[in-house]
């Protein structure tokens, strides 16, 4: 059985579908695409397909991973091509490698997130992600299924900066650009709940929605603050001829 991981995104008007029309997208793409998928045991056989960490409802993504069982060997990048061509325009396959190592999951330890502030200025943003950086604990509520929900969201907070924002973005009223890196832990930490964090040290309340995008997710690197690509451990071992987990015990087994 070979195994291969994908990286995918969200992007314009598709970041609104949730997870599950995402899910249903995607199965249909496999079908189109004639992807010889492996199915799980039982009264309702389905795709193996394992989703890591998927962005919620709303916001944009260029780093979302799955990885997928098939009965029969493909070329990875053929794959990725047939099934992109079968995906919405939005929802996008743009990488694919064949799962050598173990743990995908594990690996996708923190994100970094684009946080646009429109109708924000750059100066008053600036003041706000100081005041969050320089405080030891940043309290917010957020609603769970038993009630209202209190929580410190400093800890997860690795970094938080503002940045300029892009040349081909319109600079003809105040906007604001924020680059988030957070860690995966328990409870989650998401960007609304940052932008909660804000409003409470610093009274900074956006007139509008901002516009999320997750940039990137993976290892975090404590000692550079950066989050490593979740796949390139596959194409190292790829590169050295390490064999899967399930090879290597294929290997093993008795004749």
């Amino acid at each position: 059985m070979q195994r291969i991981r994908l990286r995918y995104t969200k992007r314009g008007r598709l970041r609104f579908t949730s997870h599950r029309d995402f899910q249903r997208a995607f199965e249909r793409a496999l079908r189109r695409a004639e992807v010889p998928m492996a199915y799980s045991a039982g009264f309702t056989p389905h795709p193996k397909v394992s989703y890591a960490n998927a962005a919620p409802t709303g916001t944009g993504s260029e780093a979302e991973y799955l990885e997928i069982a098939l009965t029969a060997e493909r070329d990875p990048d053929k794959l990725r091509e047939l099934l992109d061509e079968s995906m919405p325009v939005g929802l996008d396959i743009i990488d694919a490698v064949e799962a050598r190592t173990s743990g995908l999951a594990d690996r996708l330890t923190a994100s970094v997130w684009e946080l646009r502030l429109d109708g924000v200025a750059p100066e008053d943003a600036e003041r706000a992600v100081a005041a969050f950086n320089a405080a030891e604990s940043v309290e917010v509520q957020r609603m769970a299924k038993n009630g209202m929900r209190t929580f410190d969201a400093r800890p997860a907070v690795a970094h938080l900066e503002t940045i300029s924002p892009q040349a081909d973005r319109p600079t003809d009223q105040a906007c604001a650009i924020l680059r988030l890196v957070v860690r995966h832990v328990t409870p989650a930490v998401r960007p609304d709940d940052v932008l909660s964090g804000l409003r409470a040290v610093a009274d900074l309340a956006p007139p509008v929605a901002a516009a999320v995008t997750r940039l990137a997710q993976g290892l975090f690197d404590e000692e550079t603050g950066t989050v490593t690509d979740p796949l390139a451990p596959d194409r190292e071992a790829a590169v050295t001829g390490n064999t899967t987990v399930a090879e290597a015990a294929a290997a093993k087994a008795p004749a």
